[in-house]
């Protein structure tokens, strides 16, 4: 999928979960008692059990019970920040995210959750951790929005600095942008009117000519989200994804995709020719803006605990 969705703190789990070995079946939430209260939330024994194997799967090492509660408590602390500010994760958003790890790691969500089963835990544990880390991630970048604004020449020094040969770095390459507007039709995956729901979006397609004519038309159809404007460009995007843009023409949609919500396309609205930073300066930025997330991300978080009413029992 083109979307992107801020799940970088999950990056790693992908691979990890790939060669899970073998493991146990999901046991029944047996006795849910409560051992930690954190601003009213309960954090039961069945959440430290199956956290617990979760980062059993994924480590190979068991955590200690106390480090799977600070955990659990960091969670329901960025989850409740999140919430104060109107940063309520939906449930799809979260479904979406599930379903771009198991893509990452060539499944599907079904056999994703096959495996963790296999492995003892729910689906519910990862997502718990993936609605978490989606909250957090833009909550602190909104948050402190300002001090992710990095000067051109400061980075330029920091990539000249880490340079190690004598050749110049490059500010600038070509690179194309693209203006895409998502257009779903909504359907359960696997279900009587998935099929209807893609013969619908075909026929959508061939009749689509602009973005001026084709958005307002597909809002009037029934059970049809045309959503929010995403701005990409070509070095974002993978091999096979640049290739299906530059294949699209402008005002045009993409070929329906299957998605965890219904059936996906992407209007290709705009396409232009621009200039973007150099691969060396990309890294450094992000290098930069990783530095100053962690500081700020461990800094707020230090914060909202002193501030929480944590009960142990």
């Amino acid at each position: 999928m083109l979307r992107t969705r801020l799940i970088s703190a999950l990056g790693g789990l992908a691979g990890a979960l790939a060669i899970l070995l073998a493991g146990g079946a999901v046991q029944p939430a047996a006795a849910q008692n409560v051992i930690v209260m954190v601003n009213g939330d309960p954090i039961t024994s069945f959440d430290i059990e199956q956290r617990q194997k979760f980062a059993t799967l994924v480590t190979r090492k068991t955590p200690s019970r106390q480090e799977v509660i600070e955990e659990l408590i960091d969670e329901r602390i960025k989850i409740q920040a999140g919430r104060r500010f109107r940063l309520d994760i939906g449930d799809s958003d979260v479904d979406t995210s599930y379903a771009d790890m198991a893509k990452r790691m060539r499944m599907t969500p079904e056999q994703l959750t096959a495996t963790l089963a296999h492995g003892g835990v729910t689906p519910g544990t990862l997502k718990s951790r993936i609605r978490a880390d989606i909250t957090w991630q833009q909550l602190v970048r909104g948050k402190f929005q300002s001090s992710f604004q990095f000067r051109d020449k400061d980075i330029l020094a920091a990539a000249e600095a880490k340079r190690k040969d004598d050749q110049p770095i490059s500010d600038k390459i070509a690179a194309t942008e693209y203006v895409l507007r998502p257009i779903l039709f909504v359907a359960s995956k696997g279900g009587e009117g998935a099929e209807t729901r893609r013969r619908e979006a075909e026929a959508l397609r061939a009749r689509f000519e602009s973005c001026d004519s084709g958005l307002p038309f597909a809002r009037q159809l029934r059970d049809v989200a045309v959503r929010e404007q995403i701005v990409k460009n070509s070095t974002d995007l993978a091999p096979a994804l640049r290739d299906l843009l530059d294949k699209t023409g402008v005002g045009r949609l993409t070929s329906p995709e299957s998605t965890p919500n219904g059936i996906e396309m992407f209007a290709l609205c705009a396409k232009r020719e621009i200039k973007v930073d150099a691969p060396a300066l990309k890294e450094v930025r992000q290098e930069m803006f990783a530095e100053k997330f962690q500081a700020h991300s461990k800094k707020y978080l230090q914060e909202l605990r002193r501030a929480a009413m944590i009960e142990r029992r």
